[in-house]
């Protein structure tokens, strides 16, 4: 396979073994490291990027079905030096504890709001039409796929809301 696929923004061949994992791919081929394998299964988030606007579970992916596409991790949304709206409110909530989750849960968190800036709806929307508040019932339905060991929950929440009513004004 000599195709290519967009790793925040830049280009890098897809490999050679078809049974690679995106989110092994990521950490072990490309070294970013910044996506974690928590369980492996889907279950808990703390591989989600961000393919082409949308968030996934990169444990879930192979690397192969990901030809042409733009992907983005968390090396990709900001630097120490300049940190993305969300992990700078992730730091001035607390919004983590040890750690882990953390990339997923900003991952997850910056399609979130692109989601509710597009219209789209969850289990949480009054409606399926028309503008969605992000209240915090309405984000943590939107995160409910994105788990957190320590319980750092409503700290994360405050984090997003923070972030999605900045975005607002």
């Amino acid at each position: 396979m000599a195709s290519e696929l967009i790793v925040n923004g830049r280009p890098h061949r897809l490999p050679d073994d078809p049974r690679v994992s995106l989110l092994d791919y990521l950490r072990h081929d490309l070294g970013l490291t910044g996506t974690k394998k928590g369980c492996d299964h889907g279950q808990c988030g703390a591989c989600t990027v961000i393919v082409n606007g949308l968030r996934i579970n990169s444990c879930l992916s192979l690397a192969v079905m990901h030809d042409g596409d733009q992907i983005t991790t968390i090396e990709g949304l900001g630097t120490p030096e300049a940190p993305s709206p969300l992990q700078r409110a992730f730091l001035a909530h607390d919004g983590f504890q040890c750690g882990y989750c953390t990339p997923g849960q900003i991952c997850s968190a910056t399609a979130m709001l692109d989601e509710i800036a597009n219209g789209w709806p969850s289990d949480a929307s009054a409606s399926l039409e028309g503008r969605f508040e992000p209240t915090g019932e309405e984000i943590r339905e939107r995160m409910s796929g994105n788990l957190c060991r320590c319980g750092a929950y409503a700290n994360i929440v405050a984090a997003i809301a923070d972030v999605a009513t900045e975005s607002d004004a």
